[in-house]
């Protein structure tokens, strides 16, 4: 069980890169996400990220509890979980998909209220729910440039 939920947690040991392990999961998740979304649509997308969102809550949540570490920073599922939603609400377009991965690297790093209170949140829900609120915050920026045609 330990390997496995470190497995899933650090995207099969993405969470070791040695510097910014969060952003290279994130530009990780970008081609599966444009995949994803091309061929099965957004509602795919958002439902294979809740699956994700399970799994991580899971497995980080073990994780945390084996390091003794509330949030430890090898568990980088949650910024594949959050970087699928924002591009939920992306065109599949290159500059759809820069601006999903800016917002939401933006917000995951700096977590603004209400972002920052989602890290309170005991065990692995904490570590997953404000990657979530991020990719929510930029995806509502993502959908309100869409509709007025600047992506």
């Amino acid at each position: 069980m330990n390997r496995a939920a470190e497995f899933l947690a650090t995207l099969g040991g993405i969470g070791r890169a040695p510097f910014a392990p969060g952003t290279v999961a994130s530009l990780v998740a970008l081609p599966f996400a444009w995949i994803i979304q091309r061929y099965g649509g957004e509602w795919l997308l958002i439902l294979l990220t809740l699956s994700v969102t399970a799994i991580g809550i899971v497995a980080c949540g073990h994780v945390a509890n084996l390091t003794n570490d509330p949030d430890p920073s090898a568990c980088v599922i949650d910024e594949l979980a959050g970087q699928w939603l924002t591009c939920a609400f992306a065109p599949p377009s290159i500059l759809g998909y820069a601006l999903a991965f800016l917002l939401f690297r933006l917000f995951d790093i700096a977590k603004p209220w209400p972002i920052s209170s989602f890290e309170r949140l005991a065990g692995g829900l904490g570590i997953m729910a404000d990657d979530l609120a991020a990719a929510v915050m930029g995806g509502v920026l993502i959908a309100g440039a869409s509709v007025a045609g600047l992506v």
